[in-house]
């Protein structure tokens, strides 16, 4: 599993539906953060580079510090 804001996402899902799982995130958020991380939301957790990874962190946070 990728930890992700503190949360344990599930590895054998999409993306988009992976991130659903951190409070607050639903598919529409989901979906934004892979369109600014530059990361296709069709992909499984388990083929994600450790840099797509640390892209989707990195937009979470700026999220987190936008609200």
């Amino acid at each position: 599993m990728a930890r992700i804001a503190g949360v344990d996402i599930p590895k054998d899902k999409k993306v988009a539906y992976s991130l659903r799982y951190v409070h607050g995130i639903g598919l529409k958020t989901a979906l934004d953060i892979c369109e600014q991380a530059k990361v296709d939301p069709n992909t499984r957790v388990t083929d994600l580079s450790s840099k797509q990874e640390d892209e989707i962190r990195k937009v979470i946070v700026d999220l987190k510090a936008s609200y």
